[in-house]
Formats: structure tokens, C-alpha cells, sequence
């Protein structure tokens, strides 16, 4: 097979720098760079290859100097994607007994939140009467 753009083809790690690793694919070599390695964010390329490791990858390009440019996250079969849950918003609230639950929460705390602030107030009227400022 040739080295074409596009070209999925298997190769062999022959050496890794800090900033990618070193294909060999028919006999010559191409640089994987540390973007191209995996789906995921890779702080340390040696966590994910070491040489000698046989990988298959994409033919990125292919420039006329003959730098061969690879990479193995292309190179991998898509992710299945799981659907997001579909949420009926159309439904009755009261059905809902969290919801309800959450209601009467909110209502018992806005209740004891008023009776405190009102404590508080006649605490505070109550200081106020009997004390007197002296300049």
C-alpha cells in the first residue's frame, strides 16, 4: 500500500520524543505527534506507547520534502455515543413526589427563616429600648 492521505496502514514505534513518536510504516518514517495519539488529553506520551509497539495509523499527509505526517486517534473506530436521556417535561408536577417533596422542604424552610428573622427583630428592638449613646 501506498503512503497516501487518508491510508489507514499498520507501523512500528522506533522512537519517542516529549512531543510525539517516531512510525515506521513500508520502510520509512513518520511522526505521530503527542495531539494525534489518543482521544483524551496525554501529558506523558510514554503512558501510551513504548517502542517496538506495533500501531495502526492514519496517513495524515505526506509533504514534498517527504515528512510523513501519522496519527493513531484517527487511525481508531469512532465511539459509540450513547443518546442523552429524553425527559418528558410535558407531564403533571404533582405526579412527581420528589418535586412535591422538594415543595414542602422549601415551604418548612421559608417558614422557620421567617419566625428566626422575626426573633431577631424583636432581639434587636428589645437591646435598643434600654440603652442609651453617652457622648
Amino acid at each position: 500500500m501506498t503512503l497516501k492521505a487518508g491510508n489507514i496502514i499498520e507501523g512500528t514505534v522506533i522512537n519517542i520524543t516529549n512531543f510525539g513518536a517516531f512510525v515506521d510504516v513500508e520502510g520509512k518514517t513518520g511522526l505521530v505527534h503527542i495531539s494525534e495519539v489518543a482521544d483524551t488529553f496525554v501529558k506523558d506520551i510514554r503512558e501510551h506507547l513504548k517502542e517496538q509497539d506495533k500501531v495502526k495509523v492514519k496517513v495524515i499527509s505526506v509533504d514534498e520534502n517527504g515528512k510523513i505526517s501519522l496519527s493513531i486517534k484517527q487511525a481508531m473506530p469512532p465511539k459509540r455515543t450513547t443518546r442523552p436521556v429524553e425527559i418528558d417535561w410535558s407531564g403533571d408536577r404533582n405526579r412527581n413526589s420528589s418535586y412535591n417533596n422538594f415543595e414542602d422542604i422549601m415551604s418548612k424552610f421559608l417558614k422557620d427563616s421567617e419566625e428566626r428573622q422575626q426573633d431577631v427583630k424583636k432581639h434587636q428592638e428589645s437591646k435598643g429600648r434600654g440603652y442609651s449613646k453617652k457622648s
